[in-house]
């Protein structure tokens, strides 16, 4: 039976490492976020039920979430441990569902790493002064735990918090955080990201390689703090083409993954309108390739490879259908899951702010109730 926030609790933490693969004495146990459905079905291995989560599913469509962060910052709410670890777990509590993701925002490490900006709302990150020299980039520092401590004891606090449900970290990936850096804020064209791109390649690897230094610090300091897995988003990356993608930014999140490749958890790359670039999305080195709305998941399989599992991809407006819409669209999506090695239930994309938190919930039931094993119904 999985574990729940208050089950297993701080025994869970000083019993099981931070993967759940080994007690901190050196044996070997069972359970744990390690076998977890969700850390199971992302290894390709037998699953008592196809796990499910929601990217997004801590934020704007809870009530109890807009309540905590009235009248907090966005980056101050990244930046408060406990709030962090309470917003974290409102879904989990609220939905069941098979894992939990750090509540931050992608722009947290380059804050930390000495670029001035800010999230405003209903923008989103808008950059001070945006990226357009070699010493702009000059400028943007490595980080290490001591620059993101309030990062490390979140994931402290919500691992022991958690027990058996693991918890996902996450980070943008170079080529997007380079987007809003060198844009200055969100762009639906990326107009002055690609011409740095192929007007200044030099500048442009420098950028990315920078960010991917940054971006990978990050990572391994959740990593080390006690995340089960961790997913690198990619959120702009369908702007591009297969091959301005393989020449300027698969380098860079292949580098972040690379790093990653000792840390004994899951690989998640996930990216938006990215239904061309699968396949090299999951040759940049990732274990879990996430799927957007856009592309079904036996096509995706084919395209990404028989290696890799995927995770997806349910379109957020669906929810907004009557049920009997959205179960028959769960059970499609579970139908063309089956075809690859791996699957991890979730949207093609976030939770929109006005979703029904209640058909969240029913969702989750359904795709557990869908894919139990024989042996688990009844």
């Amino acid at each position: 039976m999985r574990g729940r926030p208050g089950g297993r609790g701080t025994i869970a933490a000083m019993t099981t490492d931070t993967t759940g693969t080994a007690a901190r004495d050196g044996a070997p146990r069972p359970g744990g976020p390690a076998d977890s459905p969700f850390v199971r079905a992302c290894r390709r291995q037998p699953v008592p039920h196809t796990p499910v989560w929601f990217m997004r599913q801590a934020g704007r469509s809870l009530p109890e979430y807009r309540e905590i962060r009235a009248n907090v910052a966005m980056l101050e709410s990244c930046r408060r441990p406990e709030l962090v670890s309470e917003i974290t777990l409102q879904p989990v509590r609220r939905h069941g569902v098979d894992a939990a993701i750090l509540f931050s925002d992608i722009v947290v490490p380059v804050a930390a790493a000495g670029v001035d900006l800010d999230i405003v709302p209903g923008t989103g990150p808008v950059v001070a002064e945006p990226v357009r020299t070699a010493a702009d980039v000059e400028r943007i520092r490595p980080i290490g735990r001591d620059d993101v401590p309030y990062v490390d004891e979140a994931v402290r606090l919500l691992v022991a918090e958690l027990g058996d449900t693991p918890l996902i970290g996450f980070a943008g990936a170079p080529f997007t955080l380079a987007s809003y850096l060198v844009e200055g804020g969100p762009s639906r064209t990326h107009a002055k990201t690609k011409a740095m791109m192929y007007g200044d390649p030099e500048l442009w690897h420098a950028l990315c390689g920078r960010l991917a230094d940054v971006t990978l610090a990050f990572l391994r300091v959740q990593v080390a703090a006690g995340v089960s897995a961790v997913q690198l988003f990619d959120s702009w990356a369908g702007a591009l083409s297969e091959a301005d993608y393989r020449r300027f930014v698969m380098p860079h999140s292949a580098k972040v993954l690379a790093g990653l490749a000792d840390a004994g958890v899951p690989r998640i790359h996930f990216g938006v309108g990215t239904g061309e670039l699968l396949g090299a999305m999951g040759e940049a080195g990732a274990d879990v390739v996430g799927v957007d709305w856009r592309t079904p998941l036996d096509v995706a399989t084919r395209r990404i490879g028989p290696d890799k599992a995927v995770q997806g991809n349910l379109d957020p407006t669906t929810l907004f259908a009557p049920w009997p819409v959205v179960e028959a669209e769960v059970r499609r999506i579970l139908a063309e899951g089956r075809a690859a090695p791996g699957h991890v239930f979730n949207l093609g994309h976030g939770v929109l702010p006005e979703t029904d938190p209640d058909v969240l919930t029913r969702v989750v039931a359904l795709v557990h109730e869908l894919s139990a094993a024989p042996a688990d119904r009844g």
